[in-house]
């Protein structure tokens, strides 16, 4: 049997050999590289002058230990956590060795500048999540949406963002983090561009569904991306801070809709068929993260974990060897030298891609064969997450994302329906009623706003120029009326006899007539579409009550990530699980506005401690062949867990409140019990 790995020696500049993977034979693969090691008596350029024996550690006074014994302790103590009588497999072999590396290549500039350029795709996904909530208050007046279309724009984010997450997640242990990742920003941005210009409601739902199955896939190949990057001391850490952006996004979102939406000056139109009104600016506007994701993607590399998994050695030594120079550089040593001339790696003979020769087929052909066989590799690596080491761990992190994903978008749909429940009470409350009024003759140039007229008698009364929200007529008559230029928002005509009436120019169609008598009724020039309420329809709580919820997951990030590597994962996942269970219980007190905003911001600053580590263990459970897909699988359970949520709690709202809050209990606590069968894995290197 072939030995699936290659022969190839881990060297350092101290003279330690890390040994070889197979059994020597001579088919191995030698890194030839253009930096030679040097001889003991050579010197350069870089080096002149610097002699590491004379100079004297600036901390040895303080009792502080070099930064070279640091990392000499921490590797002797992994060594020492094996047993002799321990077999080491050649994966943890390999990832010992790629963990060494990345100690010598230290945390520093690179590192920085890759969790920002990340950082912004991650705040990508979480404007995507934003956007349509709230521009939809704006969308619905410009498209005519009816509540099931509502519903279904709201939902078919999550959907694409699910199937998003599987396919991308999928494709990037395949294919490699940093080109998938380009692809989902690139789908990203030109849906967005499309959407802000779609006037019907099926392109702006393709669109939008277009844009949630690219940036699906960011979340997962983001934190695996990222991961591979990071020594083992820092990465719970880092990890955390990076969860920061998906705070930023939030925020983002929610201020710019309070500074665009409600500028109705900023849109313009093309006669009645073309209409781009502020909220379609605002839409542009949110892909303007993932642009500069896009741009900051171009000049970052691959990710070396996965190119040396892929059996690709040289380019994963000149990125290794960039880490290391641009980080020494940047922290005033251009000295160092990058020491490791030899990368032993495994060699994924059953992974490579069935390439075809040029003259046999035709393009497409090729292209179809190499489509299919991706295709099967991916197949093959979702099914591989059930097998028997993976199986226990996968069922676990299944049932925790399902759980915590499903209370914490069901609330996050929960809490703003609720405020809208109680506005839309208190505003019925003030009603006004007239009961058998007789108006004749009038000329009615005010807006109407939350009234009822019953058996009223309208006479030769002229309604012109004017706005009516709210407004219900029931079982009146109306005998020569003019109604001109009239906008109207929840009205409706009821049980009422109509005779020689004219109607120019208003939005009073059909079906705002309900069980109506009409005699003698003309219609003219109604208003073509839905046209915006300028003022009531774009309330700023809406805005408000997003950027708090966002902001309000700020000490929630900090706290986790002091703490992901002190405490560990485990403790801070179950911990945070529960805690989140009993915020909810404190739901049934909450009787006001007020109330509500208050417990929601409580709820998400101590949730997104779970959230962040959820992310931090997927990654570190799963080997780099496996990771994205894993990552990418689990996270489309949670765009499962989202939809079902948010739809089950949505249909409670005026209801009851009582089974959305147990439904939410009952779903963390079976969570966070679950989170502490899971291993702990933040003293395990990344396989």
């Amino acid at each position: 049997m072939a030995d699936p790995y290659q022969n190839n020696i881990y060297h350092q500049g101290d003279g330690d050999s890390y040994g070889t993977y197979g059994q020597g034979g001579q088919d191995g693969y030698g890194y030839q590289t253009d930096y030679p090691p040097q001889e003991e008596d050579a010197a350069s350029d870089a080096t002149e002058g610097h002699d590491e024996d004379d100079q004297m550690y600036e901390g040895e006074y303080q009792g502080i230990p070099h930064p070279d014994e640091v990392k000499a302790a921490r590797r002797a103590a992994r060594a020492k956590a094996r047993t002799p009588t321990d077999t080491v497999s050649e994966l943890e072999e390999l990832a010992e060795q790629y963990e060494d590396i990345m100690e010598d290549c230290g945390h520093g500039k690179f590192q920085w500048t890759l969790f920002v350029v990340l950082g912004l795709a991650l705040m990508a996904d979480s404007v995507e999540c934003f956007v349509v909530a709230l521009v939809l208050p704006s969308a619905e007046k410009d498209m005519c949406l009816s509540h099931a279309e509502k519903g279904m724009l709201g939902l078919i984010v999550f959907l694409g963002m699910m199937f998003g997450a599987f396919i991308w997640g999928g494709l990037a242990d395949k294919v490699g983090r940093r080109k998938c990742l380009i692809i989902v920003l690139a789908m990203n941005c030109i849906s967005a561009f499309f959407s802000s210009f779609a006037q019907g409601y099926g392109f702006f739902l393709f669109f939008r569904l277009f844009s949630g199955i690219g940036i699906g896939g960011s979340v997962p190949i983001v934190y695996s991306y990222f991961s591979e990057f990071l020594q083992m001391d820092k990465r719970g850490e880092h990890l955390s801070w990076l969860c920061m952006f998906w705070m930023m996004g939030g925020i983002y979102a929610s201020f710019t809709a309070w500074g665009i939406i409600p500028r109705y000056g900023w849109g313009f139109s093309m006669g009645t068929e073309f209409q781009f009104h502020s909220w379609r600016v605002f839409v542009l506007v949110c892909a303007l993260p993932a642009i500069a994701a896009f741009v900051g993607l171009m000049f970052m590399p691959e990710s070396p974990r996965f190119l040396l998994e892929n059996a690709k050695h040289d380019e994963a030594w000149m990125i290794l060897k960039q880490v290391h120079d641009t980080n020494w550089r940047a922290k005033g040593q251009p000295e160092k030298v990058f020491t490791v001339t030899q990368i032993r790696t495994p060699k994924t003979q059953e992974d490579e891609f069935i390439e075809i020769q040029t003259a046999t087929g035709t393009a497409f052909q090729r292209w179809v064969v190499r489509t299919l066989t991706l295709t099967k590799l991916v197949i093959k690596n979702v099914l591989s997450l059930f097998g028997r080491e993976l199986r226990l761990a996968t069922l676990l992190m299944a049932i925790i994302w399902f759980t915590m994903a499903f209370s914490y978008y069901g609330l996050s749909v929960w809490f703003p329906d609720m405020i809208k429940h109680l506005q839309h009470e208190e505003y019925e409350s003030k009603v006004k009623v007239f009961h058998r009024e007789k108006v004749e003759q009038f000329h009615f140039n005010f807006s109407l706003e939350n009234q009822v007229h019953k058996e009223g008698e309208y006479i030769n009364d002229k309604f012109i120029n004017i706005e009516m929200k709210s407004v219900k007529f029931e079982d009146s008559l109306f005998v020569d009326c003019f109604f001109e230029n009239v906008r109207s928002t929840e009205t409706m005509f009821e049980n009422c006899t109509i005779r020689s009436t004219v109607f120019y120019d208003t939005d009073l169609y059909e079906e705002k007539f309900i069980d109506c008598t009409m005699e003698n009724v003309t219609f003219l020039h109604n208003k073509k579409g839905c046209h915006l309420d300028y003022e009531e329809d774009n309330d700023v709580l809406i805005y408000l009550v997003s950027f708090l919820g966002s902001l309000a997951v700020l000490p929630g990030n900090i706290i986790s990530a002091l703490f992901m590597d002190k405490i560990g994962r485990i403790k801070i996942i179950g911990g945070s699980m529960l805690v989140s269970a009993g915020c909810t219980f404190f739901l049934f007190l909450s009787f006001s506005q007020a109330a509500i905003i208050a417990w929601q911001c409580l709820f998400y600053g101590v949730s997104v401690a779970a959230w962040n580590g959820i992310q931090v263990i997927t990654v570190e459970l799963y080997p780099a062949s496996k990771r994205a897909t894993a990552f990418g699988f689990l996270n489309a359970m949670c765009k499962l867990a989202a939809i079902l949520g948010s739809s089950i709690f949505a249909s409670f709202i005026g209801i009851t409140k009582v089974i959305p809050i147990l439904l939410s209990f009952a779903a963390l606590v079976s969570g966070g019990v679950l989170a502490l069968k899971l291993p702990e894995t933040r003293e395990k290197v990344l396989m």
